[in-house]
């Protein structure tokens, strides 16, 4: 799939700022600009790289600044804004189109010159590729001049004045960082320049610092003659530079191709979310093992999103390898029956707040066994699994426990250990302490295939089938909500079926009830799985997301953004998340037994995604969107769990449920 836009997509500098594309090098680095080559975050930038991966990030090159000079004229290509407006840098005006199949490229026409400009991350390294294909039709003389705009700082941070740089023949030193570079244009140096006035719009929209400051001491010259065409490349590197730029980037798009070839997906739009998922992918050098990024820019690489993500991003795409090199990760650090939420770096221990993770890490390891059949791989972990079912029924950190009716218990004091985790101080903007009803939904379904996995790998039994029943008659009784149709978020510690608590937390209508119809084993009977999809649907879907509540809720917040309180306080109460969306099709399908109206309907309402795929980064999709009218893509521009969970409902679609 292509995505090629045109003027109209940058009219004006703030509508050419709403795209962005993503290349990423699986070490956790990435590239990502506006389609118009500007920063608009100060997590945008020409080249990220990552020192130690994945989260170990510095912020290389801000930007390329590209000026065209020929008949006298100078023509500045770079698009940028700054605090005062009338510094802007308005280059979009020469831009004529910009594509990303594989990787991004933009076509500028000037005075009878046409560049057409391409870029590519080397996989696996801290290594980028700039290729310039210049057209002169002119008569004239043409010189091409290249500016970087380096910070070499930490991701998220601000480049100093004091911060020297120092070029020589083939290399850039600065913040005792080497950064090698190969090109065949000219070096022209001069004194270093600061400029601690770069304007990034979509910072300041987010209650982010807006200010950035880069520096640059150098251009590269190219130069050509009357009706001469040239191909001028760049490269930048952490490593020794041993290739040339188009091997670089022929590589790069080759990869992308392999991907596909890879997962058997057949749809266009399936195909594009198979490229997306893989760039979440990354080493982690802690372990010696894979991992999975959450979301760029912003996240690290999270227990909780990784097992949600496993499916579309390694295990439907016929990425098995990396998918048990992730398994193998998280079992190493399991403590107490908990996988890690955080990772730790550094001397920092790992955090281990979290509820689902481990319970999601046995639905993801079933996900792979109904793919695979690798019965060798379930017996290998099969340990780590019956700890993980022994330490939720005795009970672990965070308030973890099974209570006496067999539900399961979480959270205590100011621990949010949901998805749902906004703490803000001592505020809990979504407290949800007691018995969730995901959580739930993962304990059953956990049970249930420990039952499988334990006649298949011939280990004993012992009780998890009369352990789930006991679990699915206490959720029907304690969950169901009649009055509304639907299931209780929360069932309080309090919560029992003499005496209904009166908690309003408890029977707020939110969308986690929908993973209690979309796992592989589910509770609930066919009446009441389609009362709580009609209810979904009429209170908490939209064609890009699930609400996180219902509208009509008093505690609803129909708008995400500003300061990092009010976007906090919001973050759950309201906002529209891509990922729930993907469970909705899924359990949708699974209700209806895949008929062919249910089928038709998951189709026509997934023809949105496409639209989804142009907005906000291109071919990726975000993390969140406003509850009250998604329109703009918000958070994370491009998500992780979001790519994986709307690419497992095309792989259902393709295979109806089954295996490839």
């Amino acid at each position: 799939m292509k995505f090629v836009y045109g003027k109209n997509d940058w009219s004006t500098m703030e509508r050419g700022m709403e795209n962005c594309y993503l290349l990423t090098n699986g070490l956790g680095g990435f590239s990502s600009l506006t389609i118009t080559g500007s920063s608009a975050r100060n997590d945008h930038a020409f080249f990220m790289s990552c020192i130690k991966a994945p989260n170990n990030r510095y912020n290389m090159i801000l930007n390329l600044g590209e000026k065209l000079v020929t008949n006298g004229n100078i023509y500045d290509l770079m698009t940028q804004e700054y605090v005062n407006s009338k510094k802007n840098r308005i280059g979009y005006l020469y831009e004529s189109s910009f594509s990303f199949e594989d990787i991004p490229q933009w076509l500028y026409d000037a005075d009878g010159v046409q560049i057409n400009k391409k870029i590519a991350l080397k996989q696996k390294e801290n290594t980028i590729a700039v290729i310039y294909e210049v057209r002169n039709c002119t008569k004239n003389k043409v010189k091409f001049e290249v500016t970087p705009y380096m910070e070499f700082v930490p991701k998220g941070e601000i480049l100093k004045k004091s911060q020297t740089f120092n070029i020589d023949n083939n290399s850039i030193i600065s913040n005792n960082i080497k950064l090698n570079y190969k090109t065949n244009g000219e070096i022209v140096n001069y004194d270093t320049e600061y400029e601690d006035d770069i304007l990034f719009s979509h910072d300041e929209r987010d209650g982010r610092d807006e200010i950035g400051c880069a520096a640059h001491n150098h251009k590269i010259e190219f130069n050509l003659s009357a009706k001469e065409n040239k191909e001028f490349y760049i490269i930048y590197s952490m490593e020794e530079i041993n290739e040339c730029a188009e091997k670089i980037i022929d590589d790069a798009v080759i990869y992308r191709k392999n991907l596909i070839d890879k997962s058997n997906i057949k749809s266009e739009i399936g195909k594009m979310l198979v490229k997306s998922a893989d760039m979440f992918v990354v080493n982690r050098d802690s372990t010696d093992g894979k991992s999975i990024i959450a979301g760029y820019p912003f996240f690290g690489d999270w227990g909780r999103d990784t097992m949600i993500s496993l499916g579309g991003c390694c295990i439907y795409t016929g990425q098995f390898e990396n998918a048990k090199s992730i398994f193998r990760t998280f079992t190493h650090y399991c403590k107490k029956g908990l996988m890690p939420n955080l990772f730790p770096e550094g001397s920092e221990k790992a955090w281990y707040n979290t509820v689902d993770a481990s319970l999601l890490f046995i639905n993801a390891l079933y996900d792979y066994y109904k793919v695979t059949t690798d019965i060798e791989f379930i017996k290998e972990l099969y340990p780590v699994l019956e700890d993980i079912i022994l330490w939720y029924r005795k009970g672990t950190d965070f308030g973890i426990f099974m209570d006496d009716d067999g539900l399961i218990c979480a959270g205590k004091g100011l621990d949010q250990v949901t998805w749902m985790d906004v703490r803000i101080n001592d505020i809990l903007p979504t407290p949800r302490h007691g018995k969730p009803v995901e959580i739930n939904a993962y304990w059953y379904n956990a049970l249930r295939i420990m039952d499988e996995f334990s006649t298949i790998t011939k280990n004993e039994p012992k009780d998890y089938l009369v352990l789930s029943e006991k679990v699915k008659e206490s959720f029907n009784i304690k969950f169901w909500n009649e009055e509304n149709n639907c299931l209780n978020d929360i069932v309080s510690l309090s919560h029992n079926v003499e005496t209904m608590c009166e908690n309003n937390h408890d029977k707020q209508i939110r969308c986690n009830q929908i993973w209690a119809l979309s796992m592989n084993y589910t509770m609930l009977d066919k009446e009441k799985e389609i009362k709580v999809l009609d209810t979904i649907f009429e209170k908490l879907y939209t064609p890009y997301g699930l609400r996180t509540l219902d509208m009509e809720d008093s505690e609803f917040k129909g708008f995400y953004g500003g300061k990092q309180f009010n976007r906090d306080v919001a973050y759950h109460q309201g906002t529209v998340w891509v990922f729930p969306l993907g469970a909705y099709y899924a359990a949708y399908l699974r209700v209806y037994d895949y008929s062919e109206d249910a089928v038709k309907n998951v189709e026509l309402q997934l023809q949105v995604i496409e639209a989804s795929l142009r907005e906000g980064c291109v071919g990726q999709l975000p993390e969140i969107y406003d509850g009250k009218n998604p329109t703009i893509s918000k958070g994370c521009f491009a998500q992780a769990w979001s790519v994986s969970e709307i690419l497992k409902v095309y792989y259902l679609l393709e295979n109806r449920g089954g295996a490839i």
